[in-house]
């Protein structure tokens, strides 16, 4: 798939005009020149790889138009507002980005080897060109948020937007999409500025990079020295590309070192159009190389629309499919001039039109759509397209009385355009502190650090012992999400395939209970030792997220293919469960959703011969019920009262092999079904908040205060203690 959460890819119009100096765009005709020619016009000439070849008496640089680039940038973002939008057939829409970032390397590498440049110059003009209509969405984007959202979501926004501002928002959402314990919710309205931060990262390293080659080398040695630069950096990225596509698909999507490969394609069709200019000046290409575009604009062309076509969210990506669309947009902004079909396909008005106004309109377009679906529920996609549709108006008024003026209205001087980049990136911060401040005061103040559980009832349908309370919520809803077990480490990473030594309690102990599972297990770490401390025992955590522990083979969705470092993880323990002392207690959990029924009962039968085979008491707890939405930020939408948030009985529970099937009496494993104290009764719905406490720190997981004041319940139920 293309990421850990529901695709969000964006792109960011690249900040060079396709009206800008392109490679080989200008070459100035050495004999009019030695000729003395000094007329102020010039002819020129579009060669088959888009190069102009010019005849003046003046060594300056004219500028070429490219329409089927403006076009190229309208399929780009036209594919990914359809993506975003769910409409039926562009499944594979979100490579527009990957077009966006191949384009952008082309114009960029033009731009700084078709002339001078100094770096205080190259940073203005980029300032100028993205900065300030990036800067307007986010202001507008901070107060739609504090007006419409909730304040759980206001308060990640107002992170959200400092990371944007400050053109990180990759590594924000490479962080939050790689930490598993972290709360699920939805997605960011300012998700789709990851590649902003991408870009502007590239454009970074770009600069520097070339422009230092520039001052220090000249001529051909200076070619050789970009061309193996480039080839060097594309080989790396991709390399990196390649493994984190298999081992953490949000590391692979949203981080720079994977992307520079996309950017370096574009550089190397810039450099090869210049060399193919080079070879061929002030003449037409002979046949055969115009032949040889014409056939690489088509191919380039059905790779690109088959890309979109045909992947989907299941395909791995970026990764090899990433090829696809990356190379089909380098063969096309190489080719597409020597084609006049190719070309004229790209350069229709409506694709123009679309790619005039891509970089607005995909910066406007996603707030739109995550603040509406967050406000009233899942949109179908006629609503979504219509929405979409409508954000061209502000998209075109961005672009009409922010982009341009402040881009070609101002002083061209850097001191200016610095000035102007660096009050697009100090606005925005403001707005965020404004609205992270104005969420924390409607939630109460800040999240305190941990305060004591309330005590537990033993048995019974009441979740606290008679005589407790609870004033307010507990945990507050400032500190619900952030409410997770001790021993976080202990909850690996997808791609490692055993667990580290983790042990709590007496750790010096001959004794241990050993906790054993998915995150659905390690959400009771602290009832877990909550049993171990009153013997004096130690727990001994073997947990890793997204892995049953009935044996059976699953897909997940983080990494986008079969988890096989789970199959491997779950032999590791079991094996190393056989060597070591024979534990007290071997406690088992997990989510009780992985494959269907019959395969659950076979996979939990031959792990549990395997476990019986160890001689050590054997006890389960059944799954808690799913919420199947972020319970704090409904909470939180709805002032915190107890009695919202309800959600489906029918959904809340799967059959359970081991409490339904009759597996636990075959092995001697003894359960403890904890869904009808947290499910009382039987009626339609489960409730999120009971007798004061706070049930769920996201989607699923119950909070940490809950499993505390569990933990005396869970003692009598698989300990019998008193």
């Amino acid at each position: 798939m293309s990421t850990a959460v529901p695709p969000s890819p964006s792109t960011s119009d690249d900040e060079v005009s396709t009206n800008e100096i392109l490679p080989g765009i200008v070459r100035v005709d050495r004999q009019a020149a030695a000729a003395g020619t000094t007329s102020t016009s010039a002819t020129s000439a579009t060669s088959a790889s888009g190069a102009v070849v010019a005849s003046t008496g003046e060594p300056r640089r004219r500028t070429a138009f490219r329409p089927d680039i403006e076009g190229l940038r309208g399929i780009a973002v036209l594919s990914v507002l359809a993506y975003h939008a769910a409409v039926p057939g562009p499944t594979g829409g979100y490579v527009g980005v990957d077009i966006f970032f191949v384009i952008s390397g082309f114009l960029i590498t033009g731009l700084l080897t078709g002339r001078p440049i100094g770096l205080w110059d190259f940073a203005a003009r980029r300032a100028r060109r993205i900065l300030p209509a990036a800067a307007t969405v986010l202001v507008a984007t901070a107060a739609a948020g504090g007006a419409l959202l909730d304040p759980l979501r206001g308060t990640d926004l107002a992170h959200d937007l400092i990371a944007a501002a400050g053109q990180f928002a990759n590594w924000r959402f490479v962080g939050q999409q790689t930490d598993y314990l972290a709360a699920e919710h939805d997605p960011s309205p300012l998700q789709h500025f990851w590649s902003l931060g991408v870009e502007n990262q590239f454009y970074l390293l770009w600069g520097v990079l070339l422009l230092g080659l520039a001052r220090y080398l000249h001529g051909r040695r200076r070619t050789v020295a970009i061309t193996l630069a480039t080839l060097a950096v594309g080989g790396l990225s991709l390399a990196l590309c390649l493994r984190w596509t298999a081992t953490s698909a949000p590391l692979a999507y949203f981080s720079t070192g994977s992307r520079l490969w996309e950017f370096a394609a574009g550089a190397c069709a810039a450099l090869l159009g210049s060399a193919l200019a080079a070879r061929t000046p002030g003449r037409t290409p002979g046949r055969a190389l115009t032949g040889a575009l014409r056939l690489l604009g088509w191919a380039g062309l059905a790779a690109v629309l088959g890309s979109i076509l045909l992947y989907d969210r299941t395909t791995p990506f970026p990764g090899a499919a990433a090829l696809l669309p990356v190379l089909g947009t380098a063969a096309l902004l190489l080719a597409a001039p020597a084609d006049r079909i190719v070309g004229g396909l790209l350069a229709t008005r409506p694709l123009r039109a679309a790619g005039r106004l891509s970089y607005a309109w995909y910066l406007w377009h996603w707030p739109v759509l995550t603040i509406a679906q967050a406000r009233y529920g899942q949109l179908s996609w006629t609503v979504l397209l219509a929405l979409t549709a409508a954000s061209a108006l502000p998209a075109w008024l961005t672009l009409r009385l922010v982009e341009q003026p402040l881009r070609y209205g101002s002083s061209p001087a850097p001191r200016r355009g610095l000035a102007v980049g660096a009050s697009a990136l100090v606005i925005p911060l403001i707005a965020a502190l404004t609205l992270g401040g104005g969420t924390v005061r409607a939630l109460g103040g800040t999240a305190s650090a941990q305060a004591g559980a309330p005590a537990g009832a033993v048995d019974g349908p009441a979740l606290l012992a008679p005589g407790a309370r609870v004033l307010g919520l507990t945990p507050s809803l400032a500190r619900a999400r952030e409410d997770f077990p001790p021993g976080k480490g202990c909850e690996i990473p997808l791609n490692a395939d055993s667990s580290p030594r983790c042990l709590f309690g007496n750790q010096d102990s001959p004794d241990r209970i050993v906790l054993l599972g998915d995150s659905h297990a390690g959400q009771w770490i602290s009832a877990g030792l909550a049993l171990a401390e009153q013997r004096h025992w130690a727990l001994e955590v073997l947990v890793k997220p997204g892995c049953p522990l009935a044996t059976l083979t699953v897909r997940n969705d983080v990494l986008g293919r079969t988890y096989d470092e789970c199959d491997r993880w779950r032999e590791n323990t079991l094996t190393r469960l056989t060597s070591g002392p024979k534990p007290r207690l071997v406690l088992m959990a997990g989510l009780n959703r992985y494959g269907s029924q019959e395969e659950r009962a076979a996979g939990w039968t031959r792990t549990l011969d395997r476990l019986t085979a160890l001689g050590a008491p054997l006890a389960y707890l059944g799954d808690t019920p799913m919420p199947g939405k972020d319970i704090p930020t409904c909470l939180a939408a709805s002032d915190g009262r107890s009695d919202a948030c309800f959600f489906p009985r029918e959904t809340a529970f799967e059959p359970d092999p081991l409490l339904d099937g009759g597996l636990a009496a075959r092995y001697g494993v003894r359960t403890l079904d904890l869904g009808p104290v947290l499910c009382p009764g039987s009626g339609p719905s489960c409730p999120a908040v009971l007798e004061g406490v706070v049930l769920y720190r996201d989607t699923g997981h119950i909070t940490d205060t809950l499993a505390r004041v569990l933990a005396p319940r869970i003692d009598k139920g698989v300990l019998g203690a008193p």
